[in-house]
């Protein structure tokens, strides 16, 4: 994108004075890249304005927006965070600051396992970063994405490495944030890269199916919006059709048959509140035979990222199998943008309205897990670190909900363990356990909890922290919790003691064979 352009879509979109501080932040930006060049060849500012407009696509705020000009010039230039403070402000130099962090955690990293910061300092600071302002994320997820439309200009393995990092980490980011369009997006371009003689395949197998299945599902759509007509609903109708990376993850489970798969193309149906979504799921089903395994309810029970939806696959009378999502307005919002949606620049652009936001937004439940992550890196010792795979499951791992007894709703990785549970309520909660009830029913402390579980603990304040807990925690946040309480308890050392210890056993053992060879 040229600086021209940028600059007179932002005219049309913005009030007079954030127009002025985003061509201030575009000036500032083009005279600190100037000479610079991509790998096409290309002035270097063409990225960080591309960035910049994916954030006004998203809706996000002027502070996100001026931070993604800017965000490679500290990096990449002689301008310094103390510029842009002075000039933009702290919000936008904590943003640029947390972007650059990121990348600096990333650089020479050569595979997933490796993706992490291997410093405590680092790591501390990028999950302080994320947990204080999640925009950091969204950012960097802007500037991805727009790496991964420019791939072609890079070299083969260059190509490969950035498509794998892209697949196995920015999009479990971008799903855990909600933010499903870019998710879908980073999988595509990756997938084509990786697998390209698979994605050309599965590219013309999808084209194939849709070409036979579209007119008979324009008969079913039509059904249907005469159904809503006559019971006076507000709707809006249209199709979903399937990313060509969901197919190929999804004939995996079912070896490959591709008949087994009912939802190539979906019919979305959006509507006005959430009663509206119900009404129409009783319509459907009145039209239809609903196949009574394949109905989901994520308006009661969202998903853990946050994602709300009904779902229902239905066998029409013509033996034609299909599926429906049902949802409002919000929700297919917040489906498509996830987090960044509450960072808009208000709904319909009308900057007379915008407030500046000079502070994050309150988190939603379901995003818990980003603060979690701040409490973590505060409570970490002088070098102590946490190991990027124990992260992983934090990060990157499916979610589950579980409930309290009195019906409070807990966030937890798949596969998590009571413990996980307990030090989640409270630390003292999990402090003092001694066993569990789910579902009604004793518990052992090493069966993971499933989606759904009820999940009682029992406490007595006589009860303490056992060592051989440790193997029975699979989330870094139980995990620091836990030994922080045996510390306290003289149960375990200190991992900086432990590590001094194992030094002073290596410089005898290193005396010895010196003694030895004199």
């Amino acid at each position: 994108m040229k600086a021209s352009d940028f600059r007179a879509k932002i005219a049309q979109l913005y009030e007079d004075d954030d127009v002025l501080e985003i061509e201030h932040a575009v000036d500032m930006a083009s005279k600190a890249h100037r000479g610079q060049k991509r790998k096409s060849g290309e002035p270097y500012i063409i990225h960080p304005l591309a960035v910049a407009d994916t954030l006004v696509e998203w809706g996000m705020d002027i502070d996100t927006i001026v931070a993604g000009i800017l965000h490679d010039t500290v990096e990449d230039t002689s301008l310094t965070l103390e510029d842009i403070q002075k000039h933009f402000g702290d919000d936008v130099a904590f943003l640029v600051d947390g972007v650059t962090k990121v990348s600096q955690a990333r650089a020479g990293m050569q595979d997933l396992a490796q993706y992490l910061p291997q410093t405590t300092d680092n790591l501390s600071k990028l999950l302080i970063a994320v947990g204080q302002d999640v925009r950091v994320i969204i950012i960097k997820l802007a500037d991805r994405l727009h790496n991964l439309q420019t791939l072609k200009h890079m070299p083969p393995e260059k190509q490969v490495k950035i498509a794998r990092e892209s697949l196995e980490v920015f999009a479990p980011i971008a799903d855990r944030l909600g933010m499903g369009r870019v998710r879908v997006q980073i999988e595509e371009i990756a997938f084509s890269y990786l697998s390209p003689k698979d994605f050309r395949r599965l590219s013309a197998l999808l084209k194939k199916r849709l070409g036979k299945s579209t007119r008979k599902l324009a008969v079913v759509r039509n059904e249907v919006a005469q159904a809503l007509s006559n019971q006076s609903l507000e709707y809006e109708i249209n199709g979903r059709v399937k990313s060509v990376y969901s197919l190929h993850k999804k004939l995996k489970k079912v070896n490959n048959n591709i008949d087994d798969i009912y939802d190539l193309m979906a019919l979305r149906i959006i509507v006005n509140t959430k009663e509206d979504c119900y009404r129409v799921l009783g319509i459907l089903h009145t039209l239809y035979q609903p196949m009574i395994a394949r109905i989901k309810d994520y308006i009661s029970v969202p998903k853990p990222n946050g994602y709300q939806s009904l779902h229902t696959t239905v066998l029409t009378p013509a033996k034609q199998i299909v599926e429906f999502q049902i949802r409002t307005h919000d929700m297919h919002d917040y489906a498509e943008r996830g987090l960044a949606a509450s960072f808009h620049y208000n709904e319909h652009k009308n900057s007379k309205n915008y407030t500046r936001k000079k502070s994050t937004a309150v988190l939603p439940t379901h995003m818990q897990w980003i603060t979690q992550l701040q409490e973590i890196a505060g409570h970490l010792k002088s070098g102590e670190e946490i190991p990027s795979d124990q992260l992983s499951v934090d990060l990157f791992n499916d979610r589950i909900f579980v409930y309290s007894p009195r019906g409070d709703i807990y966030n937890l990785p798949e596969n998590a363990l009571p413990l996980d549970f307990a030090y989640l309520v409270h630390s003292d909660v999990g402090k003092h356990t001694y066993g569990f009830r789910v579902n009604g029913t004793i518990h052992p402390f090493d069966k993971p909890l499933q989606n759904g579980d009820v999940v009682e603990v029992m406490t007595r304040k006589t009860s303490t922290p056992k060592k051989a807990w440790l193997d029975q925690v699979t989330t870094s946040h139980a995990r620091t919790k836990l030994r922080s309480q045996l510390r306290q308890l003289g149960l375990v050392e200190t991992v900086s003691n432990a590590a001094a210890i194992i030094r002073e056993k290596a410089r005898r053992k290193e005396t010895d064979t010196k003694t030895k060879k004199s």
